[in-house]
């Protein structure tokens, strides 16, 4: 049976968004420090979900590490580093609850 790993991707993408807006909000709109980048990192690349988001155009290329790299999963134009920590966590909850090899990273800018 194969997945439907579109409506996966959104779903995921959906909890994403909403974790950002709710750090958003408890800063009441406002972020200071620290600012950052988070990613997602799903691998191996041969899993099929993985292979999935190359041919949809998602990731690009490998990541350093293996593997393949969802920047900022919740396209939220921020760059509090606490708002994209938030979406990237969830969008890598909604992997894993899904049997799915995924693991939210940040690093400072």
């Amino acid at each position: 049976m194969k997945k439907d790993f579109s409506g996966l991707h959104n779903t995921a993408t959906q909890a994403a968004v909403e974790a950002c807006h709710a750090v958003e909000e408890r800063h009441g709109g406002q972020f200071a420090w620290p600012c950052g980048f988070a990613w997602v990192n799903v691998r191996p690349a041969t899993q099929p979900f993985a292979r999935w988001l190359k041919k949809e155009g998602i990731v690009k290329s490998r990541s350093w590490q293996g593997g393949y790299d969802i920047w900022n999963p919740s396209n939220h134009p921020t760059q509090s580093m606490d708002a994209k920590e938030a979406g990237a966590r969830a969008y890598a909850r909604v992997l894993q609850a899904n049997g799915i090899h995924a693991y939210a990273q940040s690093r400072m800018d």
